[in-house]
């Protein structure tokens, strides 16, 4: 049995719950069925961080309303709201502790919602509930021990085991970014040196290519030609386009990027033995030519490696709309009878 089969078996056709994915730069909102499917959408400019709580709450609150509305013209029930934010979300899946994105310090944002929006509220980590929708609909359906990578500016991370999100004692389980891979490497913004994302992300790929790029070298002749000259206009979307289009360089960047995310992955392995890693987050739009190095770097580092099953690894199914169908899932089954 699925763990789609085990939740929400008897759920109404139109049935539906709202995810909220709150992100750096936007602020997507989906009206999500019972099968994960988005049926309406709407987005937001996120708010710059030296905003007020308030002001963050009154484009969240925008965005849900506007979705109540296009519900209600459809007949559609919304049972729930989810809300995906990026940053650390308490044990109590009601307060965002820290996002490093917004203005959010102890943030009450269940309670702050609840009483505009008028149904129950859940908050989570955007990772986790990424996480959950790629195990219940997308590249991990049907698996039951799932370790989810998101790849972007830096890693975040969420783990589902026996079909259950876990989060940690204090809620904050995942972020599998600041484990040390390297002693002594190179400095991290959390204060220390060595961690998995100054190897293995977005900014380490830029970081590694417009080093290339201002040392003026030869090989990186074609990535400075697509930036006029100027390396500071390089961005990660960019070096994968010139890796799929073939530029070496570009794919031997994309290759290093992968080898480190293998080398993470065994030691996760180690600790969780999963039977999927997933792989999302902008970076992973690089597909087969990030995943091949990280597999056969991660079969190189795998403790007890011949001996033991290896888990699948896998490019998320959903994109960009797995937070937000997450979200509402999540926020589906927490409001349901048996919570």
């Amino acid at each position: 049995m699925s763990a789609a089969d085990t939740v929400e078996e008897a759920a109404p056709e139109n049935d539906c719950a709202i995810g909220v994915d709150i992100g750096g730069t936007k602020v997507a909102a989906g009206l999500v069925d019972a099968e994960g499917t988005v049926v309406a959408r709407t987005r937001r400019d996120t708010p710059d961080r030296s905003c007020s709580p308030r002001v963050v709450e009154n484009t969240i609150v925008g965005a849900v309303e506007e979705l109540l509305d296009r519900a209600g013209d459809e007949g559609r029930a919304v049972s729930a709201v989810g809300i995906g934010a990026a940053g650390f979300v308490g044990a109590d899946r009601a307060t965002v502790v820290f996002a490093p994105h917004l203005s959010w310090r102890d943030e009450p944002l269940r309670e702050s919602l609840g009483s505009r929006i008028g149904r129950p509220i859940t908050v989570d980590n955007d990772a986790n509930a990424a996480a959950w929708a790629e195990s219940r609909f997308g590249a991990a359906r049907g698996e039951s021990h799932v370790v989810m990578i998101t790849l972007g500016t830096g890693i975040g991370g969420a783990l589902v085991i026996d079909h259950e999100l876990q989060r940690g004692r204090f809620g904050t389980a995942g972020e599998f970014g600041h484990m040390q891979v390297v002693p002594d490497g190179i400095r991290c913004e959390c204060g220390n040196r060595g961690c998995w994302e100054q190897y293995a992300s977005g900014n380490a790929l830029v970081r590694e290519a417009r080093g290339l790029m201002s040392a003026r070298s030869p090989v990186a002749e074609d990535l400075l030609a697509r930036v006029g000259g100027d390396p500071s206009r390089l961005a990660g979307p960019l070096v994968t386009e010139a890796a799929r289009e073939g530029d070496p360089t570009a794919r031997e960047l994309i290759a290093e990027i992968g080898h480190w995310l293998g080398v993470g992955m065994a030691g996760l392995a180690a600790a969780f033995d999963p039977g999927s890693f997933v792989i999302g987050g902008g970076v992973s739009a690089a597909g087969e030519l990030l995943l091949d190095p990280a597999r056969e770097a991660f079969r190189r580092r795998l403790p007890g490696r011949g001996y033991r099953p290896e888990a699948r690894i896998v490019q998320a199914a959903l994109g960009p709309d797995a937070g937000l169908i997450g979200a509402a899932d999540l926020a589906r089954h927490e409001s349901g009878p048996a919570h």
